[in-house]
């Protein structure tokens, strides 16, 4: 598996950002995908991992499932269903795919695992890719 490439100041995958989750991504051939614990830094409610992280996270495993394939692409829209409750201190498996792409349209899916193989949440999300200058302002992001 290779490493996904990244932007040191993200939130989700930057190694330089000490308020982020520094989460690595690889790609498999087929699918993007991470591990992280739940930490207690981002609670809801006490002893529940913030749904709003987890949601942050699908949409990352998404478009770098993507970016894995070297096309630079912003969220369009993107759903989150929650199954069950994310404690703190869950070591969390997620993984991210290209469903299909019509044109500059890519349509992917999400999901995020307990260890135990419980799905704890699972996501769609429509991403568009980038062209001309944004395209080159997200290019010198990435290292």
């Amino acid at each position: 598996m290779k490493e996904i490439l990244k932007y040191s100041g993200c939130f989700v995958c930057g190694d330089k950002n000490d308020n982020g989750l520094q989460a690595k991504f690889y790609y498999d051939g087929k699918e993007a995908s991470t591990e992280i614990e739940a930490s207690d830094n981002f609670e809801g409610y006490q002893k529940i991992y913030h749904g709003g992280i987890i949601s942050t996270v699908l949409d990352e495993v998404m478009v770098k499932a993507i970016l894995a394939k070297e096309i630079y692409a912003v969220t369009v829209e993107m759903t989150v269903r929650f199954h069950k409750p994310v404690r703190t201190g869950d070591k969390l498996f997620f993984k991210g795919r290209i469903v299909k792409n019509k044109g500059r349209v890519y349509f992917t899916e999400g999901e995020v695992k307990r260890t135990n193989g419980d799905i704890l949440a699972t996501a769609s999300g429509k991403y568009i890719e980038a062209e001309d200058e944004l395209k080159n302002q997200l290019m010198k992001s990435i290292e």
